[in-house]
């Protein structure tokens, strides 16, 4: 499909000061916004995107899920995800930006992100946390050390950023999370495995037994799995992701129903339709009406 979806950009595309490997990038919110008036529109990204709101209020749509903004609000989106900013009012906070690998090039072995639940649960919900003042009063404190320490700009700033950034995460992880940190951590990263495995192959492969295979485990393994961690089945995550990436696709007014069943490989564009409205309670053109861009 040579059209494109929507704009996906990387952290050098972004103005607001990066380290020379633009693998990171660290800004106050309101002056990002300002420099950055292309992330206004419907986008998504391939970094990790971290904001943390100070004031303000309004809106956050995230994969077609309506969010608030306001004080107190910590925002962890993963790449990939597809989002937009309203705003109502003045609104200010902090703003990170990371690569995949930002933290492989410092030294410290990435898969540690996988212990984190608002970077790798399935539920979206997980991934917006409302602070309580005790910790709003500790972390402002953190990102301003951020901010200063991204100033300084030496040869130990990515170090000491990505040392303050797991601190962060330890404390959202410890006050948010307690009892997810019980779970086995097989069953954390087979779960997160089998999503990897998803979002490489959803097109083309609908059955949990497809991915049970590939995991060396059984299908109903992998179910009891899903619902014990996710609350969900197997074959429901395979569809929300297939139903997820129709609604990406639908957000282009340039890209035909057909065009769309296609890409995602159904028979039929009549087939696809009916798929779409079950899970959705909405036509493919009900749903893009409300977000043409």
């Amino acid at each position: 499909m040579d059209k494109q979806q929507f704009p996906t950009f990387d952290i050098c595309n972004l103005n607001t000061p990066k380290n020379i490997n633009e693998l990171l990038s660290v800004d106050r919110f309101r002056g990002y916004v300002e420099s950055n008036p292309h992330l206004q529109q419907v986008h998504n990204h391939n970094y990790y995107h971290l904001v943390y709101f100070t004031e303000g209020s309004g809106e956050h749509l995230i994969d077609f899920e309506k969010f608030p903004v306001k004080t107190g609000m910590m925002y962890f989106m993963k790449p990939g995800q597809v989002h937009q900013w309203y705003f109502k009012e003045k609104y200010d906070g902090f703003v990170v930006n990371f690569s995949s690998n930002f933290f492989d090039w410092i030294g410290i072995n990435s898969s540690l992100l996988q212990k984190f639940s608002f970077l790798q649960s399935i539920k979206i919900t997980d991934h917006v946390i409302e602070l309580n003042k005790e910790l709003q009063a500790i972390i402002s404190p953190l990102f301003e050390n951020i901010i200063n320490e991204n100033l300084l700009n030496d040869q130990f700033t990515n170090l000491k950023i990505g040392s303050q950034l797991l601190e962060l995460f330890i404390l959202i992880e410890r006050n948010y999370f307690a009892d997810s940190n019980a779970v086995n951590d097989y069953k954390s990263v087979l779960l997160n495995n089998f999503q990897s495995l998803i979002d490489q192959h959803f097109k083309v492969k609908k059955l949990p037994k497809d991915y049970a295979e590939m995991l060396y485990i059984t299908p109903n393994h992998l179910n009891a799995l899903c619902k014990d961690l996710g609350g969900i089945s197997a074959g429901e995550l395979i569809r929300s992701r297939v139903v997820l990436e129709a609604k990406r696709l639908l957000v282009n007014k340039e890209l035909s129903v057909s065009e769309i069943a296609y890409e995602l490989n159904f028979q039929d564009a009549s087939y696809f339709v009916k798929f779409f409205k079950k899970y959705t309670n909405f036509t493919p053109e009900q749903f893009r009406k409300q977000y043409y861009i």
